[in-house]
């Protein structure tokens, strides 16, 4: 090799080994970034399941709100009943105490009745008195002149003692109805009296319960009203974090798409370096060794399969006992520790641990000027750093069970472009690494 030749391979290795360093930083920002993104998506769990929760509670209120209306309902239509009773009743007695005043007015009748009796009575019993004694009718029979006398005399003093009986009969009938109207009369405006009393204690009753029912639905609203606003505050701050999220995410693409722009200067300088590479071994005398490295041959696609193991789920829907699902990768499986390999050559953008993933890799590569993200989920361990550059086929990981995983395996996704929240832009990675 020529002093020439030598020079160039100088300058071509110290300008790769300076894009190599470049995203360091850029790939430290995308790490905290995603961080950032990891704990809003905490705290937007976080949120909605705070909603969620007072959603509830808002639900079990406006069920208990219901009932308590349902129940003051019921008794508004039971006092609507008992005052329509009290209504009913208070007639009753109202017509009760007609009958009483029209009953007042036969018995001052009545009474004079028995008054002028009495006074007749009296009268005869004063005429006997001045008269010597009782009367004897006999004597006033044999007292006649002739027999037409004495059948006058006889009709006469059958006429008085009639009448004495008669008196003293109509008497004795009517103290006896005057005794039983009004024993009548008062007890039916007692039991009226009573049937008034009764009602007016279970309107006042009801009038309590609607009182405290009333009080609870009062109470029940107010709480409504404070859920209301505490889950109108947390939807606020879900929005917000949404807002934050989305805004993440937006950084975290664009991170991604200079990882991409660096890692393409980076393939167009090794290009240029394997070419002065070829370049410069033509020129070199035939007795001269060349170096070979062992790295796996791509296939047209740029990308090789990044472990060894069986396919055991593919790309697409699929349902492992938590509903259908979108799967955005590949799953190949082995034991435990089984090495994990760079699809493609590229820059590390992520190393760490992320929810579901578990622990997780994400390069960033470019090639052919096409920038891809490639994702290595669920590592029992993780052998690069956030801004390393690796090379096709450099060990990266080693399988495992971390994160959302049933069982030792690796789950590889390719994307078009920056990995992002969405993963709209996932593609089957078969269609990259073969089957």
């Amino acid at each position: 090799m020529n002093s020439k030749s030598k020079w160039m391979l100088s300058v071509v290795s110290a300008i790769l080994a300076l894009t190599m360093v470049m995203p360091s930083v850029s790939a430290n920002g995308l790490s905290e970034l995603k961080k950032e993104q990891q704990e809003a998506e905490r705290k937007k769990n976080e949120l909605n399941s705070n909603i969620n929760e007072k959603a509830n509670e808002i639900s079990k209120n406006q069920s208990t709100l219901e009932k308590i209306v349902a129940e003051i309902n019921k008794l508004e239509n039971k006092i609507t009943e008992t005052q329509d009773k009290m209504t009913a009743v208070q007639a009753e007695i109202d017509q009760t105490k007609t009958e009483i005043d029209e009953l007042k007015n036969s018995i001052e009748e009545l009474e004079i009745k028995i008054a002028e009796r009495e006074e007749l009575l009296k009268e005869r019993a004063r005429a006997i008195q001045l008269s010597g004694g009782s009367v004897d009718y006999i004597d006033v029979l044999l007292g006649a002149n002739s027999f037409i006398d004495f059948i006058d005399r006889f009709s006469a003093v059958n006429l008085l003692i009639e009448a004495d009986r008669e008196i003293m009969r109509e008497q004795a009938e009517d103290k006896e109805l005057l005794a039983e109207q009004k024993a009548e009369v008062e007890s039916k405006l007692a039991e009226q009296e009573k049937s008034k009393a009764e009602l007016e204690e279970l309107k006042s009753s009801l009038d309590g319960q609607k009182k405290e029912q009333a009080g609870l639905k009062a109470d029940l609203e107010t709480e409504q009203a404070r859920l209301a606003e505490e889950k109108s505050a947390l939807e606020e701050e879900h929005e917000e974090v949404m807002g934050v999220s989305n805004a993440l995410e937006k950084k975290i693409v664009e991170e991604q798409s200079r990882l991409a722009e660096i890692a393409k200067k980076a393939e167009e300088e090794r290009k240029r370096k394997e070419a002065a590479e070829r370049a410069a071994a033509s020129k070199k005398v035939s007795n001269t060794s060349a170096t070979t490295y062992s790295a796996p041959v791509k296939n047209n696609s740029g990308f090789i399969r990044p472990a060894a193991g069986r396919l055991s789920s593919n790309y697409g829907g699929r349902n492992i006992g938590a509903g259908n699902e979108n799967h955005l990768g590949v799953d190949i499986a082995n034991s435990t520790g089984t090495p994990i390999h760079a699809s493609a050559s590229g820059y590390v953008s992520f190393a760490g641990s992320m929810g579901g993933y578990g622990n997780v890799v994400m390069i960033t590569h470019s090639i052919n000027g096409q920038p891809y993200t490639t994702v290595y989920a669920h590592n029992n361990s993780i052998s690069v750093s956030v801004g390393q550059a690796v090379s096709q086929g450099q060990r990266i990981a080693a399988m495992g069970s971390t994160g959302r995983s049933t069982g030792p395996h690796s789950h590889f996704e390719i994307h078009i472009g920056s990995w992002n929240g969405a993963r709209s832009n996932a593609v089957n990675p078969l269609n990259y690494i073969g089957g």
